[in-house]
């Protein structure tokens, strides 16, 4: 029987496949000619077929090297499903005691196992180096290959050293595969891995099955809830930045009905284990998982594909996108965008080496330009992996949906001189003061009231320069200096510019300044219900007289929208209004339930139960800890270095916390980097003139004097002493 045959018979008798997908068949007969192969096809493109059919017909076990437990998990489970063997593949990595890593051994030593899933650390250590000398090896399968590129999504160390293990073991055929790789991170790949001379199997990257859409985040967890809800039973992925995010996320879609469970590499491995288990059983139909860590599985139905948080990465992004309708059915992607995603992942940048540094702020920027861009979205992430596409999609929010553009020339010119004015010592912040004409220290200090841009426009332009700036950096006319963070400098395009302008096309779309809904403060939501609106203000305002308080103590703007949307008829229910919690349900929401119920009730409204959001935001999933430490008059410092939190992360926390109800007495952090008339200032401005709890509007009424963070712990002073 030919090699053709022999392959085609195993495809379908053992994988039950009729044909070949794409480029397989070319790729089996590479490696079964020993010769080493590169293989670059989309998620979906079956490129795990490719390494595991070989291993079934050559003499020998294949080592797969795998950068995810869940993934070995995953494959090995599929390898035993095809056969009645369960000996035909097994994993060794960190997640087997050692009385399983023996078994393991027992089984490869016997010639039972075909396939041997490892973790580049596995691979490296020692014991193990001495006990693959004592097999066969049919050929090393380097899965997820894109991790050995410093430019590439999850660089992973441990991958640089594969080639001088495997020049340890003996010369094997190397097969590297990967969804995800630029031209560079290719190249790099295949230098790292000595294969330069490897035949290369490449596809075009284009779904054609699966739709892109990026949206503002102005409302992103109830949206979330909406989608999934007009979408019933269909499998999906949300993405989010950070474990307590996703913590939060599964949490909030639970209480509100869907079946969802978290994903994260700080979960206990049985759980972790248990909940990917349900997600492929469709015990549950959200699994929820951080970017960083990833999923790593090989589920063919998922249908929805959502990015709470931006990845930092394009090869990330497709790489994530990839997993929805591998089966070729319906998959829709779905990214939920703002720039408060990329400062906080520019900050995590800052830990890194400069070289680093420079990578990550790369990535990011062309994770915004896509974020940002009209064009088609297929067609951008097609030209990023350097496939040229003339034709739109027709398949996403900009195709479906065009986006408007105008032509900043002159624009793009008048910040180029201001920043060049300026010295380039200034961040975006100081720029768009001076196009603006905002007085303060930096204006006078520095004679920018006297440039030729001073106040070329007003005070309501501030988000359109911000929208300018943001694009210049995206078209590299601009960036921001790494050693001096924040620092706008001129690139050297940026120079050519301004010695001859020419015309440049940037997009009115959508308007990424807007806060997403937990950290609405003093956003003037559109309410759903304007009359019940208007007659909780004027309660509201009753109340907060007979107070002597500030209306916003009682409930913020915020809540009272979303009490026009949820309707909430008990304190019970009002306690899941975003920003109240169990305090202040209890000492001011009679009034307002009361009120509610009646206006129900006068107006036959059928309650939206299906969009009720039981917030998460009033739980801090760190909440006894820092009252602990603030009781104990613990550093604020000191408690963001024992959470592994930022400040500013602290802050909203305490915020969460108090939103609820709890007091806390911050006083001795307060006189250690405050003097005491300066926090009377404050506090005397929240009790008499503000009109909401907005710490923007209080930075502009003192005109810069103080600090975010400083207003923001006064804002928590107050809200304890007078709020709660």
């Amino acid at each position: 029987m030919d090699i053709e045959k022999q392959i085609y018979n195993l495809l379908k008798t053992h994988f039950g496949f009729n044909t070949y997908k794409g480029l397989q068949k070319d790729i089996i007969l590479n490696l079964l000619d020993g010769q080493d192969s590169f293989v670059l096809l989309p998620t979906g493109g079956g490129k795990s077929l490719c390494y595991q059919l070989p291993a079934l017909m050559l003499a020998g076990t294949a080592i797969i090297v795998s950068p995810l437990i869940s993934l070995m998990k995953n494959q090995v489970d599929i390898m035993r499903g095809f056969s009645t063997d369960k000996c035909i593949a097994h994993f060794m990595n960190s997640s087997l005691s050692k009385q399983e890593i023996i078994a393991v051994r027992e089984d490869i030593i016997k010639g039972n196992t075909k396939l041997l899933y490892v973790a580049p650390e596995t691979l490296t250590k020692e014991d193990n180096i001495e006990f693959f000398k004592r097999f066969k090896i049919s050929f090393f399968a380097i899965d997820e290959a894109h991790c050995i590129s410093e430019w590439g999504h999850d660089f992973r160390p441990e991958y640089r050293k594969i080639r001088s293990i495997i020049n340890t073991l003996g010369r094997a055929p190397i097969i590297a595969l990967t969804a995800t790789a630029t031209p560079k991170v290719q190249h790099d790949i295949q230098k790292n891995l000595d294969m330069l001379n490897a035949k290369i199997f490449k596809s075009s990257f284009r779904r054609e099955n699966l739709y892109y859409e990026v949206r503002p985040k102005t409302h992103a967890k109830k949206e979330i809830i909406r989608y999934i809800k007009n979408n019933p039973n269909k499998s999906g992925i949300v993405y989010c930045l950070s474990r307590n995010t996703v913590e939060e996320v599964a949490e909030m879609l639970n209480v509100n009905g869907i079946k969802a469970l978290p994903y994260h590499a700080g979960m206990p491995a049985e759980i972790r284990s248990r909940n990917q288990d349900m997600f492929l059983n469709e015990d549950i139909d959200i699994i929820v998982a951080t970017i960083a860590f990833g999923m790593g599985i090989d589920k063919p139905d998922v249908r929805l594909v959502i990015h709470y948080n931006i990845p930092k990465s394009l090869e990330g992004y497709y790489q994530e996108t990839g997993r929805a309708g591998r089966d070729g059915g319906e998959g829709r992607c779905i990214a939920f965008f703002n720039h408060d995603d990329i400062v906080k992942l520019e900050k995590f940048n800052l830990t890194k080496p400069i070289y680093e540094q420079e990578i990550t702020k790369q990535l990011l920027n062309e994770i915004v330009s896509y974020s940002e861009s009209s064009t088609c979205r297929v067609k951008h992430l097609l030209n990023y992996f350097g496939e040229e596409m003339t034709e739109d999609c027709g398949n996403c929010d900009n195709c479906l949906n065009e986006k408007e553009k105008f032509d900043a020339q002159e624009d793009v010119s008048i910040v180029l001189e201001t920043i060049e004015a300026s010295k380039e010592y200034f961040k975006t912040e100081i720029i768009v003061n001076i196009l603006t004409g905002k007085i303060n220290t930096e204006m006078l200090t520095y004679h920018f009231n006297e440039l030729p841009t001073y106040k070329i426009s007003g005070e309501d332009k501030v988000k359109y320069w911000k929208s300018v700036i943001r694009q210049m950096m995206i078209f590299n006319l601009i960036e921001k200096d790494i050693i001096v963070y924040g620092v706008i400098k001129i690139t050297e395009k940026g120079r050519q510019f301004l010695k001859k302008p020419h015309s440049i096309l940037f997009t009115k779309d959508h308007d990424y300044d807007i806060e997403d809904e937990e950290n609405m403060a003093g956003y003037e939501a559109v309410a759903a219900d304007e009359n019940l609106y208007l007659m909780l203000k004027n309660l509201r305002k009753k109340i907060a007289k007979q107070l002597s308080l500030p209306p916003f103590v009682i409930f913020s703007d915020p809540s009272l929208q979303d009490m026009t949307i949820q309707y909430p008829i008990t304190l019970d229910e009002l306690r899941n209004i975003s920003g109240v919690g169990v305090g202040k349900a209890q000492k001011y929401g009679q009034e307002f339930v009361d009120l509610i119920k009646q206006h129900v009730e006068d107006n036959e409204i059928i309650r939206p139960q299906d969009i009720v959001i039981k917030s998460v935001m009033n739980k801090s999933k760190n909440k006894i800890s820092i009252i602990q430490y603030i009781d104990n008059k613990i550093s604020f410092e000191e408690i963001c270095k024992a959470l592994n939190i930022e400040m500013d992360e602290l802050l909203n926390e305490i915020d969460v916390i108090i939103n609820s109800g709890t007091k806390l007495n911050i006083d001795y952090f307060l006189k250690t980097i405050m003097e005491k008339e300066a926090v009377n200032e404050i506090f005397d401005y929240f009790r008499n003139e503000a009109k909401t709890d907005s710490i923007e509007d209080v930075i502009t009424a003192f005109e810069d004097a103080y600090t975010e963070k400083e207003i923001h712990l006064v804002r928590i002073k107050f809200i304890c002493e007078i709020g709660n």
